[in-house]
C-alpha cells in the first residue's frame, strides 16, 4: 500500500503538474493573455505548483521535515538534474542580460533559504508573509521592465515569450478549463498520497523525512519542470530552460516556503538536515549554474555532464552518508 501511494502520487504530481501548465496556457490565450505574461508568470507557477502543494500537506501533516527536503531537493534538481539533462540533448544559451536579472533573484532567494534553515527562521508568519511579498515584487518588477521593453531588444521578454511556445497547446477554452482544473485536482490527491506513503517509508527505513523530502518529493514534485525543459531543449529552445529553472528556484523559496509558513509556521531542528552537504549542496549549484552559464554564454554539453554527475554524486552522498 504504501508503495502504490508513492507511485501513483508521483504520476498524479507529473500528469497533474503537465496538464496544469498547458490547461492553463490555453486559458489564457483564449483570454488574450500575452505571451510575455505567460510566460513570466503562468509557466513558473504552475510548474512550481507540485511542490507548493506537496509542502503544504507536509506541514498539515506534521511533517515540515519534508517540506524543507522537499525545496532543498527541487532546487538543486532542477539545476544540477533539469539543467543537465537538457544541456546534453542541446547546449544551452544564455545571454549575460537576462542571466543578470532573474540570476540576481535566485542567488537572493538561495541566500534567503540557506539563512533561513540555518537559523531556523520559518517559526514566525511574518516570515512567511514577507518572503511571499518579495516574489510579489521581484514579478510585478519584472513585468513591467519587460513590458517596457517589449517591442525593442529585451533578451529577458524573449526569454519568456518562448517559455509561452514551448508550453502551448492551441485548445478550445472548454477542454483548457477542464485541463486546469483536472490538473490541479490530480496534484492535490497526488501530493496527498505522496506524502502519506513518504512518511510511511521514513518510518519503516528509519531516514529522517528531510532526506526523504530531498529525494523521493523532490524529484517528483521537480519532474514538470524537467518534461518543460526536455521539450524545450528538443525544440532546440533551451534559452528557455534556463529562464524556467531561475524562475522556479525563486518560487520555490519565496513563493512556496513563503505561503506555507505564512499560513502554517513550521520548525526543522537543523540536525535533521546537514549543512556541509545539503546547503553546501544547494550553494555549489547555484555557483557551478552561474560560473558555466557566463563562460562563453552558454551552457555545453559536457558542463551539462558535470552539472549530471554532481547530482548523482549528491544522491550517492545523502543516501550513503549518516542518516540525518
Amino acid at each position: 500500500m504504501m508503495w502504490l501511494l508513492i507511485i501513483g502520487g508521483l504520476l498524479g504530481l507529473i500528469v497533474g503538474g503537465e496538464i496544469l501548465v498547458r490547461g492553463a496556457v490555453g486559458v489564457a490565450r483564449k483570454l488574450g493573455v500575452s505571451d510575455l505574461f505567460i510566460g513570466a508568470v503562468l509557466v513558473g507557477f504552475g510548474t512550481s505548483a507540485p511542490e507548493l502543494v506537496a509542502s503544504l500537506n507536509a506541514v498539515s501533516a506534521g511533517s515540515p521535515g519534508i517540506a524543507i527536503g522537499n525545496v532543498i531537493g527541487s532546487n538543486i534538481a532542477n539545476i544540477l538534474l533539469v539543467l543537465g539533462v537538457a544541456a546534453l540533448i542541446y547546449p544551452i544559451a544564455s545571454n549575460p542580460k537576462a542571466l543578470a536579472r532573474d540570476g540576481v533573484f535566485m542567488v537572493i532567494a538561495s541566500i534567503a533559504l540557506v539563512s533561513l534553515i540555518y537559523f531556523n527562521g520559518f517559526t514566525t508568519r511574518f516570515t512567511g508573509i514577507l518572503l511571499f511579498l518579495t516574489l510579489v515584487g521581484m514579478i510585478i518588477f519584472s513585468f513591467v521592465s519587460d513590458r517596457k521593453l517589449e517591442q525593442g531588444n529585451s533578451d529577458t521578454a524573449e526569454m519568456h515569450r518562448g517559455e509561452a511556445e514551448v508550453m502551448d497547446a492551441h485548445l478550445p477554452i472548454w477542454l483548457a478549463l477542464i485541463m486546469t482544473l483536472g490538473g490541479l485536482a490530480g496534484i492535490v490527491l497526488g501530493a496527498n498520497w505522496l506524502i502519506s506513503g513518504s512518511v510511511q517509508l521514513a518510518r519503516m527505513i528509519g531516514l529522517s523525512e528531510t532526506v526523504i523530502g530531498i529525494t523521493i518529493v523532490a524529484i517528483g514534485t521537480s519532474l514538470p519542470e524537467l518534461v518543460t525543459c526536455t521539450i524545450a531543449a528538443l525544440k532546440k529552445k533551451p534559452d528557455v530552460a534556463l529562464g524556467n529553472v531561475l524562475g522556479s528556484n525563486t518560487f520555490n523559496v519565496l513563493g512556496i516556503l513563503g505561503v506555507t509558513a505564512g499560513i502554517m509556521p513550521f520548525s526543522v531542528p537543523l540536525e535533521q538536515i546537514s549543512v556541509a552537504r545539503d546547503l553546501g549542496a544547494v550553494v555549489l549549484s547555484v555557483i557551478f549554474l552561474l560560473v558555466f552559464a557566463y563562460t562563453f554564454r552558454r551552457l555545453a554539453r559536457w558542463e551539462g555532464a558535470v552539472l549530471l554527475s554532481g547530482y548523482v554524486l549528491y544522491m550517492i552522498l545523502l543516501l550513503t552518508g549518516p542518516a540525518s
